[in-house]
């Protein structure tokens, strides 16, 4: 279960907010301090382990910059949650171990509102409600609890 503080978003925040380019050549820690500050300049600074970004269509769109991803990882964010996903941005967050989920209710959600999410049950709580959506494959949650694809081949391989 994932639990935290809602960071609401509206459509087509792109990967350039995200993980801006003039800052790709600083250190991944370093970088991420700079993650949606053109549009929510207190962001890397407030959001906490477990917050969940909640945004509306097209989350991510953009370069393939797996930045984007990395940036809200290392700050900890605990999900993303949007309407629809640039399909690399999605490939990545995943990809990196930073569950993804296509939540069409994302307008019930306010900036700030508490809020639970469980990828593998696909619920999201906020509000006193309860909305259902469409889980993470367990195969795709068992590499997102390993830390991301490349940790988990290595784990699957160290087995072999």
């Amino acid at each position: 279960m994932i639990s935290g503080r809602a960071w609401k978003f509206g459509d087509g925040i792109d990967t350039d907010v995200l993980a801006p380019g003039h800052y790709m050549k600083l250190p991944l820690e370093e970088a991420a301090t700079h993650c949606l500050e053109a549009i929510a300049p207190n962001f890397a600074k407030e959001v906490r382990p477990g917050d969940v970004v909640v945004g509306g269509a097209s989350f991510g769109i953009g370069s393939s910059r797996e930045q984007a991803a990395q940036a809200l990882k290392q700050l900890g964010v605990g999900a993303v949650l949007a309407t629809s996903f640039a399909r690399i941005f999605y490939r990545n967050a995943l990809n990196l171990g930073l569950p993804a989920l296509f939540f069409p209710q994302a307008n019930e959600i306010r900036d700030g509102d508490a809020i639970e999410v469980d990828p593998v049950a696909g619920i999201v709580r906020s509000n006193g409600r309860e909305f259902r959506v469409e889980p993470i494959p367990a195969h795709l949650m068992v590499m997102i609890e390993d830390g991301g694809l490349m940790p988990h081949l290595k784990k699957k391989l160290a087995r072999a």
